[in-house]
């Protein structure tokens, strides 16, 4: 009976105090993306992860608050790197990467318990970071409600490597589209704003 009381309390505990749910999640749709689902061999090709509004995702508005994307364009986006190998890959050259800026575009609310889809794909890579697109679909009529773009910055190589690595191969990266290189331009100046400000070199550099 203690240990039952006990171990209730503990997982009280782990989800009052954490993000219990979250680090549940992410570990279980990454492992089942690399036991039970195919492996995709194209690193340019859009994966679809579905999900629906749960009552635990609205906002007072009774829609997905903007949060919840973030969270499932994450889900989504480990189970696209785990199944095209670049996680594989990052993992067996030493490397990893971290999020290193992201931006939303929310073009309808996606309401409750609505199916949607959430189309993951990598649009490029630069010598320091993926970028990657994420797009919430609704599985009612296709609109595209919301559109994510993810700056994935490497740490310990370049993404060059990594794609050589998995491909066994040197890979050209593709051309990023127009809209993403002005979101790149963008940050890079915020960048050089933010180091004046701090009073940092110019050659300092974020993540």
């Amino acid at each position: 009976m203690l240990g039952l009381l006990a171990g209730a309390l503990g997982a009280l505990a782990f989800f009052a105090l954490l993000d219990g749910w979250y680090l549940v999640r992410v570990p279980l749709a990454v492992l089942r993306a690399r036991l039970l689902l195919p492996r995709v061999r194209d690193l340019l090709a859009e994966q679809r992860y579905a999900g629906r509004v749960l009552p635990s995702d609205l906002d007072l508005l009774l829609h997905m608050n903007n949060a919840r994307y973030l969270r499932e364009a994450d889900v989504a986006r480990a189970v696209h790197l785990t199944r095209c190998g670049v996680l594989g890959a990052l993992r067996e050259t030493g490397a990893h990467a971290v999020l290193a800026a992201s931006c939303a575009r929310y073009r309808r609310s996606l309401r409750l318990l609505e199916p949607f889809e959430v189309r993951t794909r990598l649009l490029g890579w630069d010598d320091r970071a993926f970028y990657l697109e994420a797009r919430f679909v609704s599985r009612r009529d296709g609109f595209v409600c919301a559109l994510l773009r993810f700056r994935q910055h490497v740490l310990g190589t370049s993404p060059d490597r990594v794609v050589q690595h998995l491909c066994k191969r040197r890979v050209e990266p593709p051309e990023l589209p127009e809209d993403l290189r002005h979101w790149i331009t963008y940050n890079e100046a915020s960048s050089q704003l933010l180091r004046a400000e701090g009073g940092l070199s110019s050659v300092t550099k974020d993540q």
